[in-house]
């Protein structure tokens, strides 16, 4: 029976064990291209200077704290310091250096984090006063075999109240042999007790520039063919964080493919669910243009082709913005296309700042509907359409011109839109864009009959800070257009005077000629206005009708009357 149930059970020949590859297994680019050297630490010039000049002199601090956003360096950088202070060189003798060899065992070892005296601890998952406890007491003892015993607590302002408190003795006088890297995205939530004892470095954002130069050498190095356009996108994109960006361009990698295209500019945004840089160019000449229908259509094409309607307004956020610096003059960016270039600066000659500015703003609060409703698409179409009303619109300054020489105002657009060619299937630059010619405007001096109704016309024109000051300070002498006195009782400075002159002849098209004198002056707006106000309130509160309504209540007072005239 025995032989029989063996028999009926034999299983044939037990399996064998599954052989595993021996290539190392794939790290993301994030950590493969971890700094391990000073110099490797892209974008943090001032803070690698500052710790280079503190261990050239012995002038270490037994605190640091680095923060900054995501991905900027924080906790490299605790690394290499942990290096830097670890150092023995190659040949064993060296001391604390700037420019750790990253040979000797210490630098070996504290790379590969597995480092004895160098303890490496997340704060959110060590939050209480037991886990500070531990370091306290554990930083009593020498290092065993490094120079100093060094702790790294990441996400520092994850601790707990009582943990800080805990902490705090041990942190501003600790053993020689222990220094304390803390590194935190949210200084403001770490005590002030506690920064007080640290010597604190503010890491900064990496620029895009930095970061696609960056990008170009880990692709070089992947031998992965990537355009600078890519690049560029994805730099932008990663807000300043290096791991953001790795991370970025690891997914651009892997969405190349195998058949060797290398990156592009168009993967990159599609992958990224970004707009089409031409598209955005014409959807913002058919806003221009006035043109709702195409528009509309243009809106709903990038729609279909998955791009987000909130990246649809930023992309034009971007582009008012690139305008408004092309027409300031700041140089161009070297890794633009020629065609944005050339829009832009087209864009940049036919448009005024008013127009621009009232852009960005109307994109602006589109933005932030089309980020919070519920039907983003339509949110966005709505932003548009409003946009193209406004961009009918005259200028308030020029308006207020009309009004004042007694001209007609006109109701369209600021500027022509600029001619940008076409891509794709969008409707011609000129698509709709058959607006009537604005009537001439008067381009003689405005001279107002009454220094008060130059003040109106400055306040109406934008200056109100100007108009503020004439209207509660200004006592005038003399006033016979276009020149005025005014009284030296109160002080003008010479700013004011000078910004007042460029002011007057911006509204008036005409130079002013303003002195002062030593000479009493006239009330000024301010003060005429509450004199006559007071006379009407006593002239009222003198009537009969008041007189009785007085008398029959006699707590009642006199707020307002018609006719009242604005304290403003």
């Amino acid at each position: 029976m025995t032989t029989a149930m063996s028999d009926s059970f034999d299983l044939g020949e037990p399996p064998q064990p599954v052989k595993t590859p021996d290539a190392p297994a794939y790290r993301v680019l994030a950590r493969k291209y971890r700094p391990q050297t000073f110099s490797e630490l892209i974008g943090q010039d001032a803070m690698v200077q500052t710790l280079g000049n503190a261990i050239k002199r012995d002038r270490l601090a037994h605190a640091f704290l680095m923060t900054g956003v995501r991905g900027v360096g924080k906790t490299s950088t605790a690394r290499l310091i942990a290096k830097a202070l670890n150092c023995i060189g190659p040949d064993g003798d060296g001391g604390p250096t700037i420019d750790p060899c990253g040979v000797c065992e210490p630098c070996r070892a504290i790379a590969e984090g597995r480092h004895i005296d160098v303890i490496e601890m997340d704060a959110a998952s060590h939050t209480g006063v037991d886990d500070v406890r531990e370091i306290i007491d554990a930083s009593r003892y020498s290092a065993v075999t490094a120079r100093f015993k060094i702790y790294i607590i990441d996400e520092v302002h994850m601790l707990s109240k009582n943990a800080f408190n805990a902490l705090l003795k041990t942190l501003e006088e600790p053993p020689p042999h222990v220094k304390f890297l803390f590194a935190t995205t949210e200084v403001n939530k770490v005590p002030v007790t506690v920064l007080s004892r640290c010597q604190r470095f503010d890491l900064r954002r990496i620029s895009a520039e930095q970061l696609a130069k960056h990008f170009a050498w880990v692709s070089s190095e992947e031998g992965v063919v990537a355009d600078p356009e890519a690049l560029m996108l994805i730099a932008r994109a990663a807000e300043g964080s290096a791991r953001d960006g790795l991370s970025i361009l690891d997914q651009a990698i892997a969405h190349a493919g195998l058949e060797g295209g290398g990156v592009t500019a168009d993967a990159v945004r599609q992958m990224l669910g970004l707009s089409d840089r031409g598209a955005v160019r014409d959807l913002l000449t058919l806003i221009l243009a006035g043109d709702g229908a195409g528009a509309l259509a243009s809106m709903r094409r990038q729609y279909d082709y998955g791009v987000d309607p909130l990246s649809v307004l930023r992309s034009l956020l971007e582009t008012v913005h690139g305008i408004t610096l092309t027409k300031v003059g700041t140089p161009p960016d070297a890794a633009q296309p020629m065609e944005e270039r050339a829009a832009r600066e087209d864009w940049a000659a036919s448009l005024g700042y008013p127009a621009l500015h009232r852009l960005w703003q109307l994109f602006l609060k589109g933005h932030d509907e089309v980020a919070k409703a519920a039907l983003p698409i339509e949110a966005a179409e709505m932003a548009l359409l409003r946009a193209i009303y406004a961009s009918t619109l005259p200028d308030p300054g020029e308006l207020a011109r009309q009004i004042a020489s007694g001209a007609a105002p006109a109701a369209t657009p600021t500027a022509p839109p600029p001619p940008a060619p076409p891509s794709g299937e969008a409707p011609p630059w000129n698509a709709g864009a058959t607006a009537k010619a604005p009537e001439p405007v008067a381009t003689g001096p405005i001279l107002p009959p009454t220094f008060e109704a130059l003040v109106d016309l400055l306040d109406e024109s934008g200056g109100l800070a100007i108009a503020a000051r004439l209207r509660h300070g200004a006592r005038v002498v003399s006033y016979s257009p276009p020149e005025f006195v005014l009284s030296g009782s109160r002080p003008v400075s010479a700013d004011t005077l000078a910004e007042l002159n460029t002011l007057l002849k911006s509204v008036t098209r005409t130079a002013w000629k303003v002195s002062i004198v030593d000479a009493p002056g006239a009330p000024t707006l301010r003060e005429a206005q509450d004199a006559a106000d007071a006379a009407v309130r006593q002239a009222i509160l003198e009537s009969p009708i008041m007189k009785a309504a007085v008398a029959a209540f006699p707590d009642a007072q006199l707020e307002s009357w018609p006719g009242q005239r604005s304290n403003a």
